[in-house]
């Protein structure tokens, strides 16, 4: 044993964090976006559908359209417009932030608080080089469950929502009583492909690791509905089934307007109400002022359809993220990849099912995951239960496109890729409930590496 400050430290575990101290994550990669754009191979048609839905993506959400040229803002929100939480390093991402080699911008959370005379409050948990977020509260204040999003900001004070006096909910005090978890933006790019896989190679792809992952002490299951059994597959805890559902709910929850898939208006208090419902549905006549077809019903499939469709439309006609061209050590890195074990989980390759949409079907596409749930143990454990997800569990989360990525983990707690790695192990000496994370054994695998393995893995992962 070697003495620290009269703490005992096993001289293996100190020889390692010394070696791994030396080894950095490169940052994230800098060049043009590597994703944003719609999948190559579409008609001129489709990509016509997804470059106008992209558009409609970017759409900044005021009150009743009097100020920014979307309407149904509120009465809660986390932001006004897609793009406040999906826009590293492009249009559909993650998470921006004032690091961003890309678009170095602060959060946009933190001006939204006053955004047109609101008279929010900036939580502590939201900063301007921090990642966007969305709170949960864990449980009730009768000791029941919760694990619902309560919004950062509310339309009170705004100069479009006359007579509104809707509080904020009690951040301090839930965050002192520990009873807050948080939500970051997952990427939208090549959803489609991920959509558009059967349930049978989503289980052929499980099974296929089976023994390999029960020597390394790794489950794994799926999400699914609990209407008609198929796997759900999008979302921190895979809890959502399709694009348009994800997009329904994000439009309902994070911006608050309600719509065809969630028409009931959230926080529908006296005063803060100044919509019909649903606020966002198809449009029955063409009302677009820039379509040579205004006021016929005669329009595109973007003009005529919903936000919601259009926003799904944008995920699943994107182009999945392209990876840097390999170096020797991002080869290298590949290789750590697969021998320590992430890749039991995080799966390379899928293959999606035929498709309607030109060329997208048939694909083997890389996302690096196996969409299914994992024990992750106490230190990622949030608590929340979302369908067949329990408290510690999270679906893999897909890595590609990590390399251009911000903030790490479904919380942002991090942005270095070496702490997001080691984060997936159970802590030390962790005594109870959801201790045991599925990832234990391949994180000591990790350990065992060598300073230049270890640089070669990180390398590997920005190279995505």
């Amino acid at each position: 044993m070697k003495k620290a400050k009269g703490i005992s430290v096993p001289l293996v575990v100190l020889t390692w964090v010394i070696a791994a101290m030396a080894q950095q994550d490169p940052g994230p990669r800098s060049g043009p976006p590597g994703a944003g754009g719609g999948y190559p191979t579409l008609s001129p048609n489709q990509l016509t559908f997804f470059t106008q839905a992209t558009e409609r993506f970017q759409e900044v959400d005021s009150v009743s359209g009097n100020i920014e040229a979307g309407s149904g803002l509120g009465p809660t929100y986390n932001g006004n417009s897609c793009t406040i939480c999906h826009a590293q390093p492009a249009v559909g991402g993650s998470s921006p932030g004032l690091s961003s080699p890309q678009n170095p911008v602060p959060n946009p959370q933190v001006a939204l608080a006053t955004l047109d005379g609101a008279r929010n409050a900036v939580p502590s948990f939201i900063t301007s080089n921090g990642p966007v977020r969305e709170a949960r509260f864990v449980m009730n204040s009768n000791g029941t469950l919760d694990g619902g999003v309560h919004d950062l900001y509310t339309i009170a004070g705004r100069s479009d929502a006359p007579g509104c006096n809707l509080a904020q909910p009690p951040f301090a005090q839930e965050l002192a009583e520990n009873n807050v978890i948080f939500r970051i933006p997952t990427p939208v790019f090549g959803l489609g492909l991920v959509e558009n896989t059967p349930d049978l190679a989503l289980q052929a792809n499980l099974n296929s690791t089976q023994q390999a992952r029960s020597r390394m002490g790794i489950g794994g299951t799926f999400n699914t509905s609990g209407n008609d059994g198929t796997i759900t597959r999008f979302g921190w805890k895979a809890q959502n089934k399709s694009l348009l559902m994800f997009s329904g709910e994000a439009y309902n929850v994070e911006i608050g307007v309600s719509n065809e898939i969630f028409p009931n208006e959230r926080s529908a208090v006296p005063g803060c109400v100044f919509n019909g419902t649903p606020e966002d549905g198809t449009n029955i006549v063409n009302e677009n002022s820039g379509s040579v077809n205004i006021n016929s019903p005669l329009g595109t499939a973007s003009e005529m359809s919903s936000d919601i469709v259009n926003f799904a439309a944008f995920a699943r006609l994107s182009a999945p993220p392209t990876p840097a061209a390999p170096t020797q050590s991002t080869q290298n890195g590949q290789q750590v990849f697969q021998n320590i074990g992430c890749a039991l989980c995080h799966s390379e390759s899928l293959t999606s099912a035929a498709s309607p949409y030109t060329g997208m079907g048939a694909v083997t596409y890389h996302p690096f995951s196996d969409f299914a749930l994992h024990h992750m143990g106490a230190g990622l454990a949030d608590g929340i239960v979302q369908g067949a997800a329990g408290p510690d569990q999270f679906r893999t989360a897909p890595l590609w496109g990590v390399g251009q990525r911000l903030f790490f983990l479904h919380d942002g707690r991090t942005s270095d890729l070496m702490q997001a790695i080691l984060a997936h192990a159970s802590p030390r000496n962790c005594r109870g409930q959801f201790c045991q994370s599925e990832a234990n054994g391949v994180i000591r695998n990790f350990e065992s590496l060598s300073a230049s393995q270890i640089q070669d893995l990180l390398n590997f992962l920005r190279s995505l």
